[in-house]
């Protein structure tokens, strides 16, 4: 808890200006917002209770999952999502006032993995030369240009970064495809559920582990348990459980709370199947918190 303010502390993929800073002031105000540098700091710092909630990318609309947000959430971490946040995503190329030489000669652009890969197509048409540096966050590369004003470096991020540290968009709207959204997750070591104005949709995300002795056609049975209670999947997802190849847990996201009478029915009958499940709680999606003009 912020003692000057009374707000709770919320982490958030720094530096400042960040699409993670800009979802997370969306929702919980300006007072009590806490940079890290890594989205494992942002998980590390509220699993150790230095923070009340931290707030991380999930997935991109263009990219997909963070894997690095999925892997450190649930491989091992005993947190909560307390609520899901989406927010459009706009990227600009940005320079620092003092280029001079105009983007030709760029030597360098600087931006987060997932940044880059949304800008794909642009970058080969007029950039194709360019070495692409990866950053920690959209912010970081941000802060990097404006730091380093004797580099013909870019930075691709929003155009809140380039106001906050100074940069000139030199190219703006640069991602592939018009519709970028990021979904983040609010996490805390509380099973709650957060609500503000105007929620969206109720769901529940759980990871499921098959059985050891995995019979075919166990999927599809995993499946069935949702289907015949009309329990809707938004999305499923398998990723590595990193104890050898071919060996997978799945995410599943079931729009209904974890309280619903038929998703208690669902769950017991997945233990019954011997499945391992562990639930990350039941929380409200907000779409749309800021304009995408951020």
């Amino acid at each position: 808890m912020n003692e000057r303010t009374g707000q709770p502390t919320v982490a958030y993929l720094g530096p400042e200006a960040s699409f993670t800073h800009i979802a997370a002031r969306g929702f919980f105000g300006q007072d009590g917002l806490v940079p890290y540098p890594s989205i494992p700091d942002c998980i590390e710092a509220v699993a150790e209770g230095h923070v009340a909630y931290a707030v991380v990318p999930l997935e991109n609309a263009l990219e997909g999952s963070v894997p690095l947000t999925i892997d450190y959430l649930f491989h091992g971490s005993e947190l909560f999502i307390n609520a899901e946040l989406s927010t459009p995503i706009r990227q600009h190329l940005m320079v620092n006032e003092a280029l001079e030489g105009g983007l030709d000669g760029l030597e360098s652009i600087h931006s987060h993995p997932h940044a880059l890969a949304q800008c794909h197509k642009y970058l080969q048409y007029h950039h194709r030369r360019v070495p692409l540096i990866q950053t920690s966050s959209t912010a970081a590369a941000a802060k990097y240009v404006a730091e380093h004003p004797e580099l013909p470096i870019a930075a691709i991020g929003n155009q809140l970064a380039a106001e906050t540290y100074g940069l000139r968009l030199a190219d703006t709207s640069i991602h592939d495809f018009h519709f970028n959204h990021t979904r983040f997750v609010v996490l805390s070591l509380r099973k709650e559920t957060l609500t503000m104005k105007n929620p969206g949709v109720l769901k529940t995300t759980l990871m499921v582990k098959l059985p050891k002795d995995d019979q075919p056609g166990m999927l599809h049975q995993i499946l069935s348990v949702f289907a015949w209670r009309k329990l809707n999947l938004s999305k499923i997802e398998s990723r590595p459980l990193k104890t050898g190849l071919g060996n997978y847990f799945f995410i599943i996201d079931v729009l209904a709370s974890e309280d619903d009478r038929m998703m208690r029915g669902a769950l017991e009958e997945l233990e019954a199947l011997q499945c391992d499940v562990t639930s990350f709680g039941s929380c409200y999606t907000y779409d749309n918190l800021l304009p995408a003009e951020t």
